[in-house]
C-alpha cells in the first residue's frame, strides 16, 4: 500500500495450540467469525483453501455436524491457493482432498466452488484462465487488485508456501496473479497464486504442524533468517496475518 510499509510475515506472534485438533477448532472458530463479518458487511466471503494434512483437519472440523450450520454457505465463494497438475479425482489433488473433507459435507452450492484446472500440456493457459476468474469474481482492494477475505497457507520444511518453491521463477513474478510452477525436484507442474494477490488479502492464516517443521519455525521466528531465503518470507501482507502452530512445531520457537 502506498505510503505504508508492508509488514513482514513473521512480525506476528504465533498462536500455539496443544495439538492439530485444538488448532483445527480454533481456526474453524476464526473462519466462522470472518465469514459472518464479511456477510454482515453485505458481501460474499471469498476464501482460498490450502492443501495438506493440517488443513484437512481444519476442513473436517468446519464440516462437523454441530458446526456446519454456523456459516451461511450460500454466501461463501471457495477458491484454491494452488493445485498440482493432476486430474481432479487424483489422490494428490488439493481439490479432491477439500471436496472429500469439506466441500461435499456442507451445503455449499456447486457454483460457489472454483477449482484450479491444471493440465501439464496447457499449464500456461490454465494459469491465465484462473487469473481471469479471480479478476472477474473477487472484489478489488485499495490497490485495485482482487482481494480475498481469507487465504489459508502452510509452509514446508524448505519454506515454500502454496506452490511457491525455492529457486523457481515464480518467486520473482510481480504482474501475474496466478503462475505455472515447474518443481524440478518433484518433476511436476503446479499452478499457484503469486505474491501480488497473496499480499492483497484481507487476512492470511498460516497453519504449521508437526515436528518436521521445527527447523523452519526456528529459522523464521528465532534466528530470523535472511528475509528472502524462504518463499513464505517474501509475502508482504497489506492485511492481517495469523500464525497457528501445534505444540510439536512450536518447539522451534525455543532457542536451539
Amino acid at each position: 500500500m502506498q505510503g505504508t510499509r508492508a509488514m513482514r510475515m513473521t512480525e506476528t506472534t504465533p498462536i500455539v495450540h496443544a495439538d492439530v485438533q485444538a488448532m483445527a477448532r480454533a481456526c474453524a472458530d476464526r473462519i466462522e467469525h470472518l465469514a459472518r463479518q464479511a456477510q454482515e458487511a453485505g458481501h460474499d466471503f471469498h476464501l482460498a483453501l490450502s492443501g495438506g494434512s493440517t488443513p484437512a483437519a481444519l476442513y473436517r472440523e468446519l464440516a462437523a455436524p454441530e458446526r456446519r450450520g454456523h456459516v451461511d454457505w450460500d454466501r461463501v465463494q471457495v477458491f484454491f491457493g494452488d493445485e498440482r497438475a493432476v486430474p481432479p479425482d487424483h489422490a494428490d489433488s488439493n481439490f479432491r482432498m477439500a471436496r472429500e473433507t469439506l466441500l461435499d459435507q456442507v451445503p455449499l452450492p456447486a457454483a460457489n466452488i472454483h477449482p484450479i484446472q491444471a493440465r501439464p500440456d496447457r499449464i500456461e493457459a490454465d494459469a491465465a484462465a484462473y487469473e481471469a476468474l479471480l479478476r472477474r469474481t473477487l472484489p478489488t482492494g485499495p490497490d485495485g487488485l482482487p482481494r480475498f477475505d481469507l487465504v489459508l497457507l502452510g509452509t514446508g520444511p524448505d519454506g515454500h508456501t502454496a506452490s511457491l518453491f525455492p529457486g523457481t521463477p515464480a518467486l520473482e513474478e510481480r504482474q501475474r496473479l496466478v503462475v505455472p510452477v515447474w518443481v524440478e525436484r518433484l518433476e511436476s507442474w503446479r499452478i499457484s497464486l503469486s505474491y501480488p494477490v497473496l499480499d492483497a488479502a484481507r487476512h492470511i492464516m498460516v497453519l504449521v504442524a508437526g515436528s518436521g517443521k521445527v527447523d523452519i519455525v526456528r529459522a523464521l521466528f528465532v534466528t530470523h533468517a535472511d528475509e528472502r531465503r524462504y518463499p513464505i518470507q517474501r509475502i508482504q501482507p497489506s492485511g492481517c496475518v495469523e500464525w497457528h502452530l501445534d505444540r510439536a512445531a512450536a518447539r522451534g520457537l525455543e532457542p536451539a
